[in-house]
């Protein structure tokens, strides 16, 4: 932690070194002593450290300076550093106002000049004066501060990619903390106000950054060391880490690419209850970081926040082209892009996207919503597990199944009705979102009845269907009309291979109807969505695609 600094301010440079030389024989090894020469130089250079988050232990201004007086110059440094002691070097002249000072700006002390010897005239008073800011200060976060506001879909975006990388960082709520106010008010180079602003220990600040960006500045991995590599697994959920993490152990070269955070959907679960070893259960956050850890163990590349654009095939080599127009080749790709929940289509709903409709964020948001009534659409799993997580922070959470019951596993449903704070409505339809600039209200309908409701909602968090994400191979490999990829003995009609193949042999279990493109888990036609199974599915793809490799 940087040290707390000790800022003296004087006009007159005699006095001024005079100052900082006592200071410093004194104070210099646990304090940051900082001469300036003006207060509205000290004003500029306060909002500087500002952003750098470093803290104020005492102000030591002189009282009689041109343009701005010593009074005058604490007036506004307290508003942004309240914490701070005051003390104010006067002349006798000046003592009225140092007296009238200590109700107008709370002044701890007045020092007449001259104050030597320091050792019985300056020295006792600040060292009285530190130590009980000492005692009552509340040091300030040393990492990353991330300044938003909680109707800002980049201000989401930004938290959920920091918290599934499992970054630290503070939320500062611009509309409730008037000093993150200032401070992003302080950055803005015009009227408009870009959100969120990210402000870093090392005083780099980053003003509505893209992923990428972001990724790059926390020291993430966003480019391929190498322009060839053995296999290349697009998207890090279960079924891509765990193919990643046996291509590595046997030595392959590999690079997983993943637009967003690791983990995919298992990823933001708060937490897994029927994965295998894991008896009291996993965090999906705790269990993709294990993941992540052993794969980059066994020197697999992870490349976060790039975006694949396409796959295509160019004689023997498999190309994965990038959003950037960058290319990296590879014998074999593994396509394990899972799936989204689908978007909810009723006018409005897009415009409340991050205003307080969330998809699948309810680990990121939970804590913003303490004591207010959310709403969660959905009836499957990952549903009925944010319902229960939510629960430890709203004070009611509604979960709306359009179906007559869930389609959670039982021991989650279980869950649900045991909880106090937790409503299921089933046969219950969503209809419409309301709001202005946030999320204000919802209307439901009874399926059964035909019956209307307007409520009051805080929040929405929608885990609705899942939509495959396929479209980088969509034009040349086979799926389904809803985008599933076939693989294996779905691609064989009249146990013929299917259009196209031209290999003496039939296409393996997870091969796709191009050669040594291969699809694991949620994208996969036929796949069950459970974390196991693409876990499974992924392990048995790098086997086959180690079989693939021997024929090249």
């Amino acid at each position: 932690m940087p040290k707390p600094i000790i800022f003296t301010i004087d006009d007159d440079s005699s006095v001024l070194n005079s100052v900082e030389r006592d200071l410093r024989a004194h104070y210099g090894q646990d304090y940051r002593i900082l001469p300036i020469d003006s207060g509205q130089g000290a004003l500029d250079y306060l909002k500087k450290i500002a952003q750098r988050n470093e803290t104020v232990a005492l102000f030591l201004v002189d009282h009689r300076m041109p343009e701005m007086n010593g009074v005058e110059f604490l007036e506004e440094a307290i508003k942004t550093y309240p914490q701070a002691k005051r003390v104010l070097l006067t002349a006798y002249a000046d003592t009225q106002a140092a007296i009238d000072s200590i109700n107008e700006v709370g002044l701890d002390y007045y020092l007449m000049k001259p104050w030597h010897p320091p050792e019985e005239r300056l020295y006792p008073i600040l060292d009285e004066l530190l130590e009980d800011w000492k005692v009552h200060v509340r040091l300030p976060y040393e990492g990353i501060r991330v300044a938003g506001t909680l109707w800002s879909l980049s201000s989401h975006e930004a938290k959920d990619f920091l918290t599934r990388h499992q970054i630290p960082y503070q939320w500062l709520d611009i509309e409730k903390d008037d000093n993150a106010r200032k401070l992003v008010e302080g950055v803005m180079s015009d009227s408009s106000t870009k959100l969120p602003v990210i402000f870093f220990p090392d005083g780099k600040i980053l003003i509505e950054p893209d992923l990428k960006e972001l990724a790059d500045k926390v020291g993430l991995q966003t480019r391929a060391a190498l322009p060839f590599y053995d296999v290349v697994v697009i998207g890090s959920g279960p079924a891509g880490l765990a193919a990643a993490v046996y291509a590595g152990s046997e030595g392959l070269k590999c690079l997983v690419i993943e637009k967003a955070a690791p983990g995919g959907q298992a990823g933001s679960s708060p937490k897994i209850e029927n994965y295998l070893g894991f008896p009291t259960g996993i965090s999906g956050d705790d269990l993709t970081r294990r993941a992540v850890s052993q794969a980059k163990r066994f020197g697999v590349e992870i490349l976060s926040a790039q975006e694949t654009k396409k796959v295509f095939v160019r004689d023997s080599y498999r190309i994965v082209q990038l959003a950037d127009g960058s290319e990296i080749s590879c014998h074999a790709v593994l396509v394990a892009t899972g799936a989204s929940f689908h978007a909810l289509k009723m006018p409005g709903a897009d415009a409340l996207t991050g205003a307080g409709i969330y998809y699948g964020a309810a680990y990121t948001e939970a804590m913003n919503y303490k004591d207010q009534n959310v709403f969660v659409v959905g009836g499957a799993n990952s549903a009925a597990q944010g319902a229960i997580y939510l629960s430890r922070f709203a004070s009611k959470v509604t979960v709306l199944i359009r179906g007559p019951e869930p389609t959670a596993s039982k021991y989650l449903v279980d869950a649900m009705n045991d909880n106090r704070k937790i409503e299921i409505c089933l046969n219950t339809d969503l209809i419409e979102v309301k709001g202005s600039n946030t999320l204000e209200q919802i209307v439901i309908k009874n399926t059964k009845n035909g019956e209307s409701q307007t409520l009051n909602a805080s929040a929405l968090f929608v885990f609705i269907g899942v939509r495959p994400q396929s479209q980088i191979v969509s034009d040349i490999v086979m799926s389904s009309g809803k985008g599933y990829i076939f693989t294996g003995p779905d691609l064989m009609v009249d146990k013929k291979p299917p259009p196209g193949w031209t290999l003496e042999r039939d296409p393996f279990l997870l091969e796709t109807s191009v050669p040594g493109i291969f699809a694991a888990g949620d994208v996969r036609y036929g796949t069950n969505h459970r974390v196991a199974s693409a876990v499974g599915e992924g392990a048995i793809a790098h086997a086959l695609i180690k079989e693939y490799l021997k024929t090249l």
